[in-house]
């Protein structure tokens, strides 16, 4: 059990994964020292979802967004009903948002219209962004957001690159931004690419963990379904790599989630 308070800080507990046990994961994620878990809405549909978690359990916390592979299915007025939802006083984020260059499940065009229209609806509403950037071989889905953000005003938002997974040049350019970079599971793995270098240049103010629940679960528990209690194992992983003491990466990366998002 963690001596530290630990915010997940990017889950979808409303996934139909968890229907059976919902309140058991829960209850695992507070036994295991998990203090705030954050919500995820990836469409609008989703988003009233991850509301409704949020209004009935004290310690999770909501986000409201279309996901990139959803902009194709935005309905014309998304951003108006975003804007709306963003209201609601367990709303902490707009996202997540952003452009998904791999899956291409939606046009690139479309991915960023929608990812731009988020932006504006942040800005008005004075809510950080929660970011997904996945660029593919010879597409820049990270520069090519990087760039909207500088333009549409997305730095005055704040936010998160959630899931990071890019290199440690990538990493320096988020941190330039403003912008928080958030470790999943990912970084367990032997396959994790740049994520080793990425731990140990990320300052411990400037960084969170998170699962991604159902998706990701970080070694031991890797090939599992993932659930927000393993986030012990992805920030143990990360202090190791950083050569930070366990229960202070546990302690900043949860003051980092709640300055963030303005937990209360």
């Amino acid at each position: 059990m963690s001596a530290a308070p630990l915010v997940d800080s990017h889950c979808h507990l409303d996934s139909a994964r968890f229907d059976a046990d919902r309140a058991a994961v829960l209850e695992r994620a507070r036994a295991a020292g998990v203090s705030a878990i954050v919500n995820i809405g990836c469409d609008l549909a989703g988003s009233v979802r991850s509301l409704g978690l949020a209004a009935t359990h004290a310690d999770v916390w909501a986000t409201v967004g279309v996901h990139p592979h959803e902009a194709k299915d935005a309905p014309p007025d998304f951003d108006d009903e975003l804007l709306r939802l963003s209201a609601h006083p367990r709303c902490v984020a707009i996202g997540e948002c952003g452009l998904d260059y791999h899956y291409d499940h939606s046009p690139r065009d479309v991915q960023r219209a929608v990812f731009v229209r988020q932006i504006a609806v942040a800005r008005r509403a004075h809510k950080p962004l929660v970011l997904h950037i996945r660029p593919a071989d010879g597409a820049d889905a990270f520069g090519d957001a990087l760039q909207l953000l500088l333009a549409e005003g997305g730095r005055d938002c704040g936010g998160v690159f959630h899931c990071f997974t890019g290199s440690a040049a990538q990493a320096r350019r988020a941190l330039d931004l403003g912008f928080l970079v958030s470790f999943p599971g990912v970084v367990t793995f032997k396959d994790a690419g740049e994520l080793p270098e990425v731990a140990r240049l990320v300052p411990l103010d400037a960084m969170l963990v998170e699962t991604d629940a159902p998706y990701l679960a970080p070694v031991p528990q890797r090939g599992k379904r993932n659930e927000p209690a393993f986030v012990v194992h992805t920030a143990d992983a990360v202090a190791a790599l950083g050569g930070h003491d366990r229960l202070a990466l546990h302690q900043a990366t949860g003051d980092n989630a709640r300055r963030l998002f303005h937990l209360r």
